[in-house]
């Protein structure tokens, strides 16, 4: 195990002094300076080898494309093994909308046509809000092949809320706790943007139902199947302490509740490519930050071994 911790922190080290001068800022839309564009950390390749593949990553809530480099080694990693990652934003979004999946296609379209890479070549990933986001992308994908410029092989979300009901009542009851000056600010600030765009969930379950990629009651919608013969993972460190103490919060509180069920549903279907990755590490931000919702819950080298897999490498 020591030895291959050493040559996982050898290969990252490696990765990281020479990937440095490769992140190229792609325009695909002048006038948004979100999602208008993208980050790509091109892999070194041998004239004529093609990329291996595409590792597509979503930053949280509020973020830019920027934000997802300091806080995970995924594209370093993804740069050693030939795989081109892709890091991009849907800033103060809290859950997936068509003018943000119009932007994303945008992109899609731009790096087919850019790196010459196959449909499907493509793995997404997200945190937080982002992994929401990917999902119903996928699942969008998959339900309308034809109106969409990639077959995503696989998608993963790291500690993601992915139900916008259930989503709403947490944010709800965070507010109301008034507990953390952090968890209060976001709540607040993701319900307003929810409710000047589309209103209350629950007051208006069509249009949301439409955007949602999995819902824990049946009745606003069951877009899950469309991820039957998909491989999906969620990311999540498991830690109960640390909620209780740092936000006041239970169990019922953890994104885990509901990506739990959305995993059990998908193997209930057959899905066995559909798993639940409860983490043995500790999340840190990049500042050191002590805080379970954290892309480094994620193990790397880990991962991307399993996205080439997913790609047949």
């Amino acid at each position: 195990m020591k030895l291959q911790t050493l040559f996982t922190s050898l290969v990252l080290m490696i990765a990281i002094q020479a990937s440095a001068q490769n992140v190229r800022k792609i325009v695909v839309n002048e006038r948004d300076d979100i999602s208008g564009y993208y980050l790509a950390m091109e892999p070194q390749l041998r004239a004529g080898e093609p990329i291996r593949g595409v590792l597509v990553l979503l930053s949280g809530f509020s973020q830019l494309a920027e934000h997802t480099f300091p806080e995970t080694k995924l594209p370093n990693v993804a740069y050693a093994n030939g795989i081109l990652t892709v890091c991009f934003a849907g800033g103060f979004r809290a859950h997936y909308d068509n003018e943000l999946g119009e932007a994303m296609t945008a992109m899609f379209k731009d790096i087919v046509k850019r790196y010459n890479v196959g449909a499907d070549k493509f793995v997404l990933g997200g945190f937080s809000a982002g992994g929401g986001i990917v999902l119903r992308y996928t699942e969008l994908c998959n339900e309308y092949p034809e109106r969409y410029p990639i077959k995503p092989k696989a998608v993963f979300m790291v500690d993601s809320p992915i139900d916008i009901f259930t989503l709403w009542d947490m944010l709800d009851e965070a507010a109301k706790a008034n507990f953390s000056e952090a968890a209060v600010q976001e709540a607040n600030e993701a319900m307003r943007r929810m409710r000047e765009q589309f209103g209350v969930p629950k007051e208006n379950v069509v249009k949301y139902a439409a955007l949602n990629p999995f819902s824990m009651n049946k009745a606003f919608g069951e877009n899950e199947k469309y991820l039957k013969n998909t491989a999906v993972r969620a990311y999540h460190e498991v830690d109960i302490a640390w909620r209780l103490v740092n936000r006041r919060q239970t169990v019922r509180h953890g994104n885990y509740l509901v990506t739990a069920e959305l995993i059990n549903r998908l193997l209930l279907m057959g899905n066995d490519k559909a798993e639940f990755m409860q983490s043995e590490r500790k999340g840190y931000r990049s500042n050191g930050m002590r805080h379970p919702h954290s892309w480094s819950i994620v193990d790397e080298a880990e991962c991307i071994s399993w996205v080439k897999t997913i790609l047949g490498q």
